[in-house]
């Protein structure tokens, strides 16, 4: 080996370990701003303009979390409106259980629930046999989490919802009113209502 290939390795290792310190301190430094730095930033910017979305958009009454705006939930008695149904988990609504059905178009087991939900729906709230039932009524979301119904859906519900608390048609109907969202943007999705603030809103009346 001469001096002319000692050199040559000289320079090579010199070149690796300049090159292993630049690839080093581009990890660290990349560590720090996109592990640490980052999410620190957004979180405290989402804490100081947002803290109620940030944390869940939890509802809270008489100092218990009782549930999310975010997140539906199961109602069945007569004088609440009912969410759409939900195929999260075994019972229906369950957060770690996120999911629809899955079940295609063409699944017989999806039409006869669909036909049973038709039937169902229509006896709870007095409505004829050839009334017309919301799809959103009838068929599962995609979550299973949906906190809102259309407005439709909320409409057939408020003569129900009235005759169970013995109250009249028009203060129910003020509530759907008050609690209705307008499309993203009033171009994107449908007018809809979040049945877990509604049936609060209608507890306090």
């Amino acid at each position: 080996m001469n001096i002319s290939d000692l050199s040559l390795k000289g320079n090579q290792m010199k070149t690796f370990l300049i090159e292993l310190r630049t690839s080093l301190l581009a990890i660290i430094s990349l560590g720090l701003i996109l592990c640490l730095t980052y999410p620190l930033i957004v979180w405290g910017l989402a804490q100081g303009l947002f803290p109620h979305q940030a944390n869940g958009s939890l509802i809270i009454k008489n100092g218990k979390i009782i549930g999310s705006e975010l997140l539906g939930q199961n109602f069945t008695d007569p004088k609440y409106f009912h969410p759409r149904p939900s195929a999260a988990g075994d019972s229906g609504y369950d957060g770690n259980s996120s999911g629809g059905s899955n079940f295609g178009p063409l699944s017989q087991k999806l039409i006869e629930s669909v036909k049973l939900r038709v039937r169902d729906y229509r006896a709870e709230n007095s409505l004829a046999p050839q009334d017309p039932v919301p799809a959103d009524a009838v068929t599962a979301s995609a979550s299973g989490l949906d906190p809102h119904i259309s407005r439709e859906n909320a409409l057939l519900q408020v003569s129900r919802v009235a005759a169970a608390r013995g109250v009249g048609k028009q203060s129910i109907l003020r509530q759907v009113d008050l609690f209705s969202e307008q499309p993203d943007l009033r171009l994107f999705g449908e007018t809809r209502v979040n049945v877990l603030l509604l049936n609060l809103a209608l507890d306090k009346l």
